[in-house]
C-alpha cells in the first residue's frame, strides 16, 4: 500500500467538508487586486526585458522566458479563478477579467469555463468521461480495442505527445475552435471567435514594436513552456496511482474530490507560482474558495495535508500510469497490464 493509500485509509471522509469549508469562500478584493498586479507586472516586465535583450543581440536574455512562462501559468490560474467566480464577489467582474486574461493565455474564457464546469461535475466518474479531462481507459476497454486503436491510445499517452505536441495543439490550435462544444449553442463560438480577434491586437502591437522575428523568438518558447506546465499540472492533479474512479452508481462528489484529486505538494516557490492549484483536492471540494485562501484550509484542517498527497519527485512516476484497473482500483502502466494477462 502506498503512502497516499494509507493516508486515505486513516482519513475521515464522512465529514460534511463542503459545509465546513464554506467560510473560506469569501474573496478579499484588495488581495485579489494585489495578486493580479504581482502576476501581470512581472510577466510584462520579463517579456519586455527579453525582447530588448534579443534586439540588442544579448541572447542570454532568452533565459528569462523560463520565469515568464511561469508567470503566464499564474495568469492562467487567475483566469481559472475568474471562471469559478472567486476573485471578486461580482460575477460580471470575474467574467470580463477572465475574458481579458484569455487573450494572453490563448484560452477562450466562456468556452473553457463551460468545459471546466463539466470536469468539476464529473471528475472521477467512469460514465462521464470525455470533456475537460485526460482520456483514460480501463484495462478491459483497452483490451477490447483493435490493434490500430490500441496504437492510437498508446501514442496519445506517450509523454512526448501528451506533454510535448499535445499542449501546443491544445492552446495554439484546438482553442481556436470550440471543439467538443460545436453544437452547444452560440456562446462557445462567440467566446472562441472573440478571443481569436482579441489575440490579434496585442500580437500586432508587439510585432510593430519589436518586429516579427523577435516577437516569435520571445513568445513561442513562453507559450510552449507555459502550455506544457499547465497540462502537466492538470495531469498530476488526477492521474496518480491511488486516484479514484467509479461508475454512476457508486460515484460520490465528496469522495471523488478528496480521493480523485491530488494534493500536489510542491516546494513553496512553485506553490506560489502555480497559485496553490496543487491543493487540488480542496479545490474540488469547494471550488468557490479563492486560490490564495487554499493554504488557510490546510492550516486549519491539517488532516487534509496527507490525503492524496503527491510530492514533486513522486509525480514523475505518474507518467507511466495509463490504464484504470477496476480489479485493484488503481492506475497501472502498460507493462503491468501485460503482466496481468
Amino acid at each position: 500500500m502506498t503512502q497516499v493509500a494509507a493516508a486515505d485509509r486513516d482519513f475521515d471522509s464522512t465529514k460534511a467538508w463542503p459545509q465546513l469549508l464554506a467560510k473560506y469562500r469569501q474573496p478579499r478584493p484588495g488581495r485579489s487586486i494585489l495578486e493580479i498586479a504581482v502576476t501581470t507586472l512581472p510577466f510584462a516586465a520579463l517579456w519586455a526585458i527579453t525582447a530588448v535583450s534579443v534586439l540588442n543581440g544579448n541572447w542570454w536574455g532568452l533565459l528569462l522566458t523560463i520565469p515568464a512562462a511561469g508567470f503566464l501559468v499564474r495568469l492562467f490560474i487567475l483566469q481559472h479563478d475568474c471562471g469559478h467566480g472567486t476573485l471578486f464577489a461580482h460575477r460580471g467582474l470575474n467574467d470580463w477579467l477572465g475574458r481579458l486574461i484569455g487573450i494572453f493565455t490563448l484560452t477562450p474564457y466562456d468556452y473553457w469555463r463551460r468545459t471546466h464546469a463539466v470536469h468539476h461535475a464529473s471528475a472521477g466518474n467512469l460514465d462521464r468521461r470525455g470533456i475537460g479531462d485526460v482520456e483514460t481507459l480501463t484495462v478491459e476497454e483497452y483490451r477490447a480495442l483493435s490493434r490500430w486503436r490500441k496504437l492510437r491510445y498508446r501514442l496519445y499517452r506517450n509523454p512526448l505527445i501528451l506533454f510535448g505536441l499535445g499542449p501546443a495543439w491544445l492552446f495554439v490550435c484546438q482553442y481556436r475552435l470550440p471543439i467538443g462544444l460545436m453544437r452547444a449553442g452560440a456562446l462557445p463560438w462567440v467566446s472562441t471567435l472573440a478571443t481569436n480577434l482579441g489575440i490579434v491586437v496585442p500580437i500586432a502591437v508587439m510585432i510593430w514594436l519589436v518586429g516579427l522575428s523577435t516577437f516569435l523568438i520571445v513568445q513561442v518558447p513562453i507559450t510552449l513552456m507555459a502550455a506544457t506546465i499547465g497540462v502537466w499540472l492538470f495531469y498530476v492533479q488526477h492521474q496518480f496511482e491511488d486516484t479514484h474512479w467509479s461508475g454512476n452508481g457508486e460515484w460520490n462528489f465528496q469522495h471523488a474530490a478528496l480521493h480523485g484529486s491530488s494534493h500536489y505538494d510542491l516546494p513553496r516557490p512553485l506553490r506560489w507560482l502555480t497559485g496553490n492549484i496543487g491543493i487540488h483536492h480542496v479545490h474540488h471540494l469547494a471550488a468557490k474558495i479563492p486560490f490564495y485562501r487554499l493554504p488557510e484550509v490546510l492550516e486549519d484542517f491539517p488532516e487534509l495535508k496527507d490525503v492524496s498527497r503527491v510530492t514533486l519527485l513522486e509525480s514523475l512516476k505518474c507518467v507511466k500510469l495509463v490504464l484504470w484497473d477496476e480489479s485493484t482500483m488503481r492506475l497501472i502502466s502498460f507493462r503491468e497490464e501485460r503482466a496481468a494477462r
